[in-house]
C-alpha cells in the first residue's frame, strides 16, 4: 500500500481546512503499523482516505496496483467488502442479534451459505475466547467480549487489510493488552496488514512501525517494541549458533618446505632399487 503527495481539504463555512497536507508512505504486506497523533493531527482522515471512505482532494492511493481514487463508488465498495476488514472503537454490533449472527453478516453479505457462514463464525469465535458465547446478544457481554465479537466480524471474511480505529479506547488495561496481541498473532498467522490509528504511544508500540503526524503531516516514522523485539530476538539466536570452524590450509611458506624433504625422499627410494639391482 502506497499514498503519495495525499491532500485533503475541508470547506468550513468560508474557511478552508487541510487536514492533510501531502502524505507520502509505504505499508507492507505482513505489517502491523499505528498511525499516532493527538487530535486534529490527520490521523483518522489518513484511515478514511486509505479504505476507501473518503476521497482525497488530491494524490494518489495505491494498494495491490489499484489506485483508489480511481476506482467508482460500487467497486470501490466491493473492493473493501472482498479485501478489507474494520474495527472501530464503538463496536457497532446490532443489539437484536447474538455474537454468531453479527459475525456472520459479512458473510451474508458475500452470499456465502448458511452453514458456511456458521462453521467459519464459530471458529473465529472460538479463537478469540468466546466459544460459550456464541448465543448471546451484546447487552450480556462485557465491553472487552462485545471488542472481540467486532474483531472476529471483521477477520472473517479473511481480509488481507484491517484498519482500526482507536479499536481499544473504551477497554480496560487488562482487556486492551489482550485484544493487542490478539491482533499481533492474527498478522503474523494470517499474514494481512494492520493499520491502527490511536493517540496513544503505549498502544501504538504493539506495532511493527509507528507513524507519527502532526498537522496533516508525517513528521517522523519509528519502529514499535515489537519490531524491536523481533530483532532482538533475531540477534539472540545469531549469537547462540555454534562457530563454525574453517578449514585448515597450509601456507604456501610450509609448502615450499615441505617440497625439498619429498624430493629427497624419491630420490632416496631411486637409489635404493638401483642398489639392489
Amino acid at each position: 500500500m502506497e499514498t503519495k503527495g495525499l491532500i485533503k481539504k475541508y470547506k468550513v463555512g468560508s474557511e478552508i481546512i487541510t487536514a492533510l497536507a501531502g502524505v507520502d508512505i509505504k505499508i507492507y504486506k505482513g505489517e502491523f503499523v499505528a498511525v499516532l497523533g493527538t487530535s486534529g493531527s490527520g490521523k483518522s482522515t489518513l484511515l478514511n482516505m486509505i479504505s476507501g471512505l473518503e476521497r482525497p482532494t488530491k494524490g494518489d492511493i495505491i494498494i495491490g496496483g489499484t489506485r483508489l481514487n480511481k476506482v467508482s463508488e460500487r467497486n470501490m465498495a466491493r473492493f473493501r467488502s472482498r479485501e478489507m476488514g474494520f474495527i472501530f472503537q464503538a463496536y457497532n454490533l446490532i443489539p437484536s442479534l447474538t455474537a454468531m449472527e453479527n459475525v456472520t453478516l459479512p458473510l451474508m453479505l458475500q452470499g456465502v451459505s448458511k452453514k458456511k457462514r456458521e462453521k467459519r463464525a464459530k471458529a473465529m469465535l472460538i479463537e478469540l475466547g468466546l466459544g460459550k458465547r456464541l448465543h448471546n446478544k451484546p447487552s450480556q457481554l462485557s465491553g472487552g467480549q462485545q471488542q472481540r465479537v467486532a474483531i472476529a466480524r471483521s477477520l472473517v471474511t479473511e481480509p488481507k487489510i484491517i484498519f482500526a480505529d482507536e479499536p481499544t479506547g473504551n477497554l480496560d488495561t487488562k482487556t486492551t493488552i489482550e485484544i493487542l496481541s490478539f491482533l499481533q498473532q492474527i498478522v503474523r498467522k494470517r499474514q494481512c496488514t494492520l493499520i491502527m490509528v490511536s493517540h496513544d504511544l503505549e498502544v501504538a508500540q504493539y506495532a511493527d512501525r509507528i507513524i507519527h503526524m502532526r498537522d496533516g503531516k508525517v513528521i517522523k516514522i519509528t519502529e514499535g517494541e515489537a519490531a524491536i523485539k523481533e530483532l532482538t530476538k533475531a540477534e539472540e539466536i545469531i549469537e547462540s549458533l555454534p562457530d563454525i570452524e574453517e578449514p585448515k590450509t597450509e601456507s604456501p611458506q610450509s609448502a615450499q618446505e615441505k617440497e625439498p624433504e619429498a624430493e629427497k625422499a624419491k630420490i632416496l627410494n631411486e637409489e635404493d632399487t638401483e642398489e639392489k639391482r
